[in-house]
């Protein structure tokens, strides 16, 4: 049974083994998904070699994705091969600098070693303690922008939160309130500017915008 932390699988996986494995002959093109997987093999040697993070590279496989529109990183464990596969998002490969990019290695370096060790994983404390020997965000941040921004009401709070997602907070906003203050908020479909703060409001501006929404 396979379980995955982040978003789903697409492509085919490569063995972790040598980086020299996917280097091709004179005739070859080398691809961008070859040159991410390329990329973060070396950075992973490299920082296995620089801690005592103990990880299996030949139970680790990786492959390279273009379908999620928000995570730049996930992993998925197949418990019945005891494999651990890192997908890594080319459009966040492609967007971000290497330096946040290979934060986000790292952040699935530590869903590995914990999948490898305790055969699950999560971002609790085990996760946090070993994120932050390696210098590794405790999130990743999503590479898309947002399709709403829920911003609060109140003049004196800057609460502002994204979704890509008609969620009930979107949907709803009436019913909800500010993260931090506790305030009344309102919603922004980011594509046409349009706000709305109940649902009928929510209803009306989508029926506005009709297929722009």
């Amino acid at each position: 049974m396979d379980r995955l932390i982040g978003i789903g699988v697409t492509g085919t996986p490569s063995r972790a083994g040598d980086v020299s494995s996917i280097v091709t002959t004179a005739d070859d093109e080398l691809t961008v998904d070859d040159e991410i997987v390329a990329r973060a093999r070396i950075h992973t040697r490299d920082v296995l070699d620089g801690c005592d993070l103990e990880i299996d590279r030949d139970a680790l496989e990786w492959t390279v994705t273009t379908r999620p529109r928000r995570r730049a990183g996930a992993c998925r464990w197949d418990a019945d091969r005891e494999v651990a596969t890192i997908v890594l998002t080319r459009q966040a490969y492609e967007r971000y600098e290497w330096e946040a990019f290979a934060g986000v290695v790292r952040h699935e370096l530590v869903h590995v070693w914990e999948f490898q060790r305790f055969g699950e994983s999560s971002h609790g404390p085990r996760f946090r303690e070993q994120a932050t020997r390696l210098e590794a965000p405790r999130h990743c941040e999503t590479f898309a922008e947002p399709r709403y921004v829920l911003r609060c009401l109140a003049a004196d709070c800057d609460w502002e939160a994204h979704r890509h997602r008609a969620s009930k907070p979107v949907k709803a906003p009436g019913t909800y309130r500010c993260g931090t203050c506790g305030n009344t908020y309102e919603v922004e479909h980011v594509d046409s500017g349009r706000t709305w703060t109940t649902a009928s409001g929510f209803g009306g501006a989508k029926a506005a915008l009709g297929d722009r929404w």
